[in-house]
């Protein structure tokens, strides 16, 4: 199955300015997107539209000191009050340990229908 890209950024909860949530767009996939240095919640979030409906038959993620990851779905034409379902329940990217002494803070993973 070919890679879907991601068209645009719709909503996002937080962004460093020299780090912007469109750095999720890039092809290259270089530039990480951060929450703001001065926001210090501990949770991101950040909604993206596909450039097609398509069935997901896995995701790569990369990951730039995340610790927990969750991915939700859903379709634009679906109800604003209707929750997104569930793709990949929260899943450790990084233990506490890792967090801790700040190690261990890059990959990539890879989730697939049955696996992760």
């Amino acid at each position: 199955m070919a890679p879907v890209k991601i068209s645009y950024v719709v909503s996002f909860s937080s962004q460093d300015p020299k780090y912007p949530a469109e750095n999720l767009l890039s092809e290259d996939g270089i530039q990480p997107w951060l929450g703001c240095p001065k926001d210090h919640r501990r949770q991101l979030s950040v909604e993206l539209q596909l450039e097609r409906a398509s069935p997901i038959g896995y995701v790569d993620v990369g990951n730039y000191g995340c610790a927990f990851l969750q991915i939700e779905v859903g379709r634009s034409s679906w109800p604003r009050d209707q929750p997104y379902l569930t793709l990949v329940p929260t899943v450790t990217l990084m233990t506490p340990a890792d967090s801790k002494l700040d190690q261990n803070r890059y990959g990539v993973r890879m989730f697939k229908e049955g696996k992760d």
